[in-house]
């Protein structure tokens, strides 16, 4: 069995890599990214070989997540030990868990994504909080969507927030970024996907949406900014704009939960008979 590795020096030019992943542009430039956690460093190590490119473990956290450790080494990362210091300097997060990962970009173009011919996707336009972009990646991979489409006036996929607030579901389906929202809707109407735009002052209600039995098919969802909704020229380029009815006294809904509801209620109407998928169709 080889040494294990001496712990790494907080003044070490990797860890000084490893730190600067925190901002955008040196993401950018390096095309990688953190991952946080033990399940998202699990996710990044089952990925593909040479996704997770580091590792940076506290002795403790090596030692309680000897598999996710394993995992990592095998998938091809250097396996760096380090002191509680240095993964609090590294991490994002108030309390770091031990394990921190740089994995390499995963993204996928647009263009592969409209291949695929997808049933259900989540486009999100202008959304500008990471923790709101990772939850409703996640909720998108939860409902059984094929894709998410960042477009070019949203956050950066890559910010640490929102990797964290996807809880793995960033390496589980393709996600598309920097996609001029007006090419995002041409490209997959062009696939035979039906644009729907989630709005509270829509005209449409979800509801009879359901009832009258037209969400069975390939679909698209496009979710607006936190604080303002969609802007009109992009509530124009849907074929309705589709808003979650409101039962009690809420005044709305957030934009996570909204989705969650919206995506769920495509993903029920395809399975149903008529729809899009199969009931038996993972």
């Amino acid at each position: 069995m080889p040494p294990a590795p001496e712990l790494i020096s907080p003044r070490s030019a990797r860890v000084s890599a490893a730190r600067r992943l925190a901002r955008r542009n040196f993401r950018g430039k390096d095309r990688l990214f953190l991952a946080e956690g033990p399940q998202a460093v699990r996710e990044a190590a089952g990925y593909g070989k040479g996704t997770l490119v580091e590792l940076f473990a506290t002795v403790d956290a090596a030692e309680r997540y000897a598999d996710i450790v394993g995992e990592a080494e095998n998938s091809g990362a250097r396996l760096h030990l380090a002191d509680e210091d240095v993964i609090a300097d590294i991490s994002t997060t108030v309390t770091p868990q031990g394990l921190v990962g740089v994995c390499r970009f995963i993204d996928t173009s647009f263009e592969d994504i409209l291949k695929a011919r997808p049933k259900l996707v989540a486009v999100l336009a202008n959304v500008r909080d990471p923790g709101n972009a990772g939850t409703v990646l996640r909720c998108a991979d939860a409902a059984g969507a094929e894709a998410v489409v960042l477009t070019d006036a949203s956050v950066d996929l890559y910010n640490p927030k929102a990797v964290r607030a996807s809880v793995g579901s960033l390496f589980h389906l393709p996600v598309a970024v920097g996609v001029p929202v007006e090419e995002a809707v041409a490209g997959l109407k062009g696939v035979g996907v039906r644009i729907l735009a989630a709005d509270g002052a829509g005209a449409d209600d979800l509801d009879d949406e359901l009832d009258k039995g037209t969400m069975g098919g390939p679909t698209a969802w496009v979710f607006g900014n936190e604080a303002w909704g969609l802007p009109e020229e992009t509530r124009a380029l849907a074929d309705a704009v589709v808003r979650v009815p409101i039962h009690g006294k809420a005044e709305s809904l957030n934009l996570a939960t909204a989705a969650a509801v919206c995506l769920y209620a495509s993903a029920r109407a395809q399975r149903a008979s008529g729809g899009c998928r199969s009931v038996t169709e993972s």
